[in-house]
């Protein structure tokens, strides 16, 4: 068995207020739906189980871009969203945080029944990515959160969730069935994080005494050796900043956006006629249902799509966030009638910006970048969880203009 990696998180109390999750439930079920669309649902599995990718799809959904809370927001809107077209879509997602991931077991069972599935083999298999995770590496992580997507096919990912109070941080952990072997051999591709001090792994390869005497006494086969894999380590500071970003790769997108012989280039081949700011978020949106794995070693850089609830890089624009949802509905419901031009639309834009990137992108300004946004928040009806304790303040007039490039 091995993961497609981990990722270390602080970890963030609070909750997403409703006007963020009902977006985040409709903006996420869209980004799946195209992807598994385009590119079918094995694709998906693979993309959920990278955790740069799932991370940036957080970002673009607007949570805040390292806090643990992406996890639980991220495949809690997935949940709500795509299982009510399970069927159509040939995608279940079980369990959850708490009690709900309790109920994984049952709710396997239950989705085996009506695919014609073997239940007990992906429960044995839910159980085991736990057991292992929690109880054969005592790295301090407790898992709290274990959520399972099964596709029709058989074909299967987790993403669970460990805490560790002690340091104030979680892990997550992301397994997907396209690597698995044997879950007695190699069961991670490897381990990296903080160095806490010394820890017990009985998958280690050095822990080979220790296998052979548990295993004496159990009466079972020894499992084999540990390999490396990686893993994304978030820093600890809550806000953006210019060093978690990659300024050309921004600074394409916001070429694309707000210069005029790209914007109306982008936006023929988007072939809607949209303002500089949605076209902006769709260009971030499109990265994500058609990036390549080596576009997400910057998943903060996705923050630039929708802002974070909590204000970094600045605040949700509900205006942009309700456009850029309108924009991707309507092309996948004309592509299941059989138009799939603004769709494609979508493929097309990501591939233009990337042109733009490695032929003629100037790196962003990114203090005169976040300066912008915020400046703009208010004519789009920016919005944090703090505008929700306390009264917004008047909005300015016409906000100066800056300078986005350096």
């Amino acid at each position: 068995m091995k993961r497609s990696g981990t990722a270390d998180l602080p970890l963030h109390g609070g909750r997403v207020p409703e006007w963020l999750a009902e977006r985040m439930t409709r903006l996420g079920t869209a980004i799946a739906e195209s992807i598994a669309l385009q590119y079918g649902t094995a694709e998906l599995l693979t993309r959920l189980s990278d955790p740069f990718w799932f991370q940036a799809l957080g970002c673009v959904m607007g949570m805040d871009w390292h806090s643990s809370g992406i996890t639980t927001s991220v495949l809690g809107a997935l949940k709500r969203g795509l299982n009510p077209r399970s069927e159509e879509l040939g995608l279940y997602i079980c369990g959850g945080r708490g009690r709900h991931s309790r109920r994984t077991p049952d709710e396997l069972r239950a989705v085996a029944e009506r695919v014609g599935l073997n239940g007990e083999e992906l429960v044995r298999t839910s159980r085991l990515t736990a057991r292992v995770d929690n109880n054969a590496i005592a790295d301090g992580f407790q898992i709290y959160l274990h959520t399972f997507i099964v596709t029709s096919a058989g074909d299967w990912a987790v993403v669970q969730q460990g805490m560790n109070e002690g340091t104030g941080r979680a892990r997550r952990y992301h397994w997907h069935s396209a690597s698995v072997r044997d879950f007695t051999c190699q069961p991670h591709s490897g381990i990296v994080g903080e160095n806490l001090g010394d820890i017990m792994n009985l998958v280690d390869a050095q822990a080979k005494p220790a296998q052979g005497a548990l295993l004496s006494i159990a009466r079972e086969e020894p499992t084999e050796t540990l390999a490396e894999f990686r893993k994304l380590v978030t820093p600890r500071h809550h806000d953006v900043r210019a060093e978690d970003v990659d300024e050309k790769r921004l600074g394409a997108v916001l070429a694309v956006a707000y210069q005029r012989e790209f914007r109306d280039f982008a936006s023929l081949l988007l072939l809607e006629n949209v303002g500089p700011r949605t076209l902006q978020s769709l260009a971030l949106i499109a990265e994500v249902v058609h990036g390549t794995p080596t576009r997400f070693s910057d998943p903060a850089r996705f923050s630039f799509a929708l802002g974070g609830k909590d204000g970094h890089p600045f605040p949700v624009p509900l205006k942009t966030y309700d456009e850029s949802i309108s924009i991707l509905r309507n092309s996948l419901d004309r592509a299941r009638l059989g138009d799939t031009d603004k769709l494609q639309g979508f493929a097309r834009l990501d591939k233009f910006t990337r042109v733009v990137e490695q032929r003629c992108s100037p790196e962003a300004d990114f203090a005169a970048v976040v300066a912008h946004e915020r400046a703009i928040s208010p004519q789009l009806d920016g919005r944090s969880v703090f505008d929700d304790r306390k009264p917004k303040r008047a909005a300015s007039a016409q906000p100066r203009q800056l300078s986005l490039f350096s």
